[in-house]
């Protein structure tokens, strides 16, 4: 525990900069806590930047808690379109229902409470409390431990469990029970705007004369984190499917597995390939288990025509690299039911029909690049 000299410095001058430095973020303009709740969930793995314009829209169109319990999962889907790692959004909605069904709606302001909602980890049970009920609980993400490293000299793995649950004893120790909330949110804008992870603007940061790190000269080698494992390459071949006749314009998508990866998202059908890299990768439309698939499920000989583009995507686990394959379609007529659609879970779109459909982004760009063609 540092001297209560550096804890009254450290206290006094973040929140002195806050008052004047804090950025003006949709999701401060509000003490609800089910609006914090949306915008730390939304903020987790995507940039402010990129989440202002989404949280507005999600708010626009979900503005109280009641209104996310009740609507349909594919409309809260469609709404977080873009943002990824869509398990947020399914796990905020479950939480939500929670809340309304064992809370009245109303957000609980208890720790053992809202420790039990389903995506709600340390970090965002801290956020909403402090910020929301002015609770002196931690909310360590990963700005605040970069800031803890330095100031506090801290050269311990940021990636161990044991670190972090050490930072929220000395968030304990040190935040004001008076700004609980300001406190959180002023470590993370430090970690945000000053802190940064590489060329560091200690000049500016209003806590520089004692930082332990820099007069140490380890600003920049702190915090100490182990390299994560690379996720696992997997090569796949995509089919963009053209229609014939009926379907002339439009191409072929399929929706996904209810569980598991983007589940219940739509997508290009696609194909794992057995070898790393893309040899045999035509073959495998052709002649092999995609063909057979498609012609078994939705009725569709593929005709592959060319290949079109190389594409990536990368999961916290998994780096895809895709293949494109512009194929015609060439429908087996006994196999398509009345209506000349398409069987689930397979279905035929034109570009006006796509924002009534939830892809991952990979699928947007490569769909978006088709018919701008």
């Amino acid at each position: 525990m540092a001297s209560s000299s550096i804890v009254h410095y450290f206290r006094t001058e973040l929140l002195a900069w806050f008052d004047v430095y804090k950025r003006d973020l949709p999701w401060r303009q509000s003490k609800d806590p089910y609006r914090i709740w949306v915008s730390e969930i939304m903020l987790q793995q995507t940039r402010v930047d990129t989440v202002i314009p989404y949280y507005e829209r999600f708010m626009d169109k979900f503005p109280t808690l009641e209104t996310l319990a009740d609507a349909p999962e594919d409309e809260v889907l469609k709404s977080w379109e873009g943002l990824g790692y869509y398990s947020r959004a399914r796990n905020l909605q479950t939480a939500v229902r929670e809340v309304s069904e064992l809370y009245g709606g109303i957000v609980p302001n208890d720790p053992s409470e809202i420790a039990t909602l389903r995506g709600v980890g340390p970090y965002t049970a801290g956020a909403i409390l402090s910020i929301a009920y002015n609770r002196p609980e931690p909310a360590v993400d990963g700005n605040v431990m970069r800031v803890l490293s330095r100031f506090f000299l801290i050269e311990e793995d940021i990636a161990k469990p044991a670190t972090r649950i050490k930072m929220e004893k000395l968030i304990r120790q040190i935040i004001p029970e008076n700004r609980a909330g300001d406190f959180n949110q002023a470590l993370m804008e430090l970690g945000a705007l000053v802190c940064t992870p590489k060329s560091p603007q200690c000049l500016t940061c209003p806590v520089m004369e004692k930082c332990e790190g820099r007069l140490k000269g380890k600003e920049t080698e702190l915090p100490l984190k182990k390299k994560a494992k690379p996720p696992r390459r997997e090569f796949r071949a995509v089919v963009l499917i053209e229609g014939t006749g009926e379907h002339r314009g439009k191409v072929l998508i399929r929706k996904r597995p209810d569980r598991g990866l983007l589940a219940g998202m739509w997508e290009l059908p696609h194909v794992l390939l057995p070898e790393v890299g893309f040899e045999g990768a035509e073959s495998m439309i052709a002649d092999h288990s995609l063909q057979a698939e498609l012609l078994h499920d939705a009725g569709v000989e593929v005709i592959p025509l060319e290949e079109i583009q190389d594409i990536e995507h990368i999961f916290s686990h998994i780096h895809w690299h895709m293949r494109v394959f512009r194929c015609q379609a060439k429908e087996i007529s006994w196999l398509i039911p009345e209506g000349n659609e398409a069987p689930a879970p397979y279905a035929w779109i034109a570009p006006v029909d796509r924002e009534n459909f939830t892809f991952p982004n990979v699928f947007i760009r490569i769909l978006d690049e088709h018919w701008r063609r």
